[in-house]
């Protein structure tokens, strides 16, 4: 009796579980889908002399499948003289080994051309990405790594003028792969043992992946840091300061800027789109398929598979001279005047202007006032165009066309 008891007790157990297991809900994660945008133009490759796209509406990209958000801490204001320790004076935020800064910043010339190289690796990882016009409607990106480093970066291509300026305003080092004699001698005479070019002793710095084409060079920062401090080239503590950042959106008066793209040829067109969510500029680059048509689909990194998202796009215009159709010198140094710059924060736009106050000082922002304008603490995009180039606004949406000088 007691163990017929026990049994019918067991049954009665089980059947509650069962009944419970039953009722318990369900949950499901759903990704956000990824979408391309068609934009129907007429390809031309390689690109030709700037002009605008003859499309006659903006595609509107979604985001792409991101990891889940996480929302940035609060951070306090940092700069332009003053940074606590461990901040990092290039992004305003603190970094996970502070020995990194330290070091010298590492400046990698990164192809955009031709496409087939694309997707990039190591963007994602730059403090700060600069881009540029180099000739026959096509552009150039120079990734600037010191916060942390990439063990992958390309694929590596040419010097160009503007090349040195750089690196000697964020006193770093460039690594690159070859050059004309004439910008290579520039080059050298600027930065002597701190300009490292692809060799067979620069690997795993700058090295080939075995296509040997011109799309198979890629660098290691960590490497090029190696290599730089082999040759004396290395620096304790270098000062960069000169930039200011705050999470608080400045109080100036700005335009909606939740949208941008820059042409800088034909078929060859940059957009970013802010993500209220990330609270960061998507990146989305130009496709041009078999039949000739141009998609506007999302640049991601290679290295991780994510679209590039920064915390501030900033288009300078500057002053371009054309020495050969793929020979352009850009006038970074000696800005001490200033010239007009758009920064994108926040999903808005400021209207500020740009100034190189010293050869080994990193570019600063001034607002209407003569202040130093905040950025957004995180990494920063910087678009260089001609004076002469075109922007334009409609309804938030913000289109630039680059035309030199």
């Amino acid at each position: 009796m007691v163990i017929k008891k026990l049994n019918l007790a067991i049954f009665i157990v089980l059947a509650l579980l069962l009944v419970m297991t039953a009722c318990a809900p369900t949950f499901e994660l759903n990704e956000p889908a990824q979408t391309a945008v068609a934009l129907t133009l007429t390809a031309m490759v390689p690109p030709t002399e700037t002009i605008a796209p003859t499309a006659t509406s903006t595609p509107e990209p979604t985001a792409t499948s991101t990891p889940t958000f996480v929302p940035t801490p609060l951070i306090e204001p940092s700069g332009p003289d003053n940074f606590p320790t461990g901040v990092n004076p290039l992004t305003g935020l603190a970094v996970a080994d502070p020995s990194l800064l330290n070091r010298r910043p590492v400046l990698v010339k990164v192809s955009n051309y031709p496409a087939v190289g694309r997707p990039h690796a190591g963007l994602s990882f730059a403090d700060i990405v600069f881009e540029y016009y180099m000739g026959v409607g096509a552009n150039r990106f120079m990734g600037l790594y010191y916060g942390k480093d990439s063990n992958q970066i390309g694929p590596v291509r040419s010097g160009r003028l503007v090349d040195p300026q750089l690196t000697s305003m964020y006193q770093g080092i460039l690594g690159f792969q070859s050059a004309d004699a004439r910008v290579y001698s520039n080059i050298i005479s600027l930065l002597g043992n701190r300009a490292i070019t692809g060799g067979p002793n620069t690997c795993p710095g700058i090295c080939d992946d075995g296509r040997n084409i011109v799309i198979s060079v890629f660098g290691d920062s960590e490497a090029l840091t190696n290599i730089a401090a082999s040759r004396g080239a290395q620096i304790a503590n270098p000062v960069l300061t000169g930039m200011r950042f705050d999470q608080q959106p400045p109080q100036q008066s700005a335009l909606p800027g939740a949208e941008l793209s820059l042409t800088y040829g034909a078929n060859n067109v940059g957009q970013w789109v802010y993500d209220q969510g990330r609270q960061k500029y998507m990146r989305w680059i130009d496709e041009v398929d078999s039949s000739n048509n141009m998609t506007m689909i999302p640049l991601v990194d290679r290295l991780t598979g994510e679209q590039l998202a920064f915390s501030n796009v900033i288009v300078l215009y500057a002053y371009y001279t054309e020495q050969l159709p793929t020979l352009h010198d850009i006038d970074v140094w000696d800005n001490s005047g200033g010239r007009r710059a758009v920064v994108f924060r926040d999903g808005q736009a400021y209207e500020t202007t740009w100034r190189a106050t010293s050869r080994y000082s990193p570019i600063q922002f001034f607002d209407k006032d003569g202040n130093i304008f905040p950025l957004k603490p995180g990494n920063s995009w910087m678009a260089f165009v001609g004076t002469n180039s075109s922007g334009q606004v409609t309804d938030g949406n913000w289109t630039f066309v680059n035309y030199i000088p």
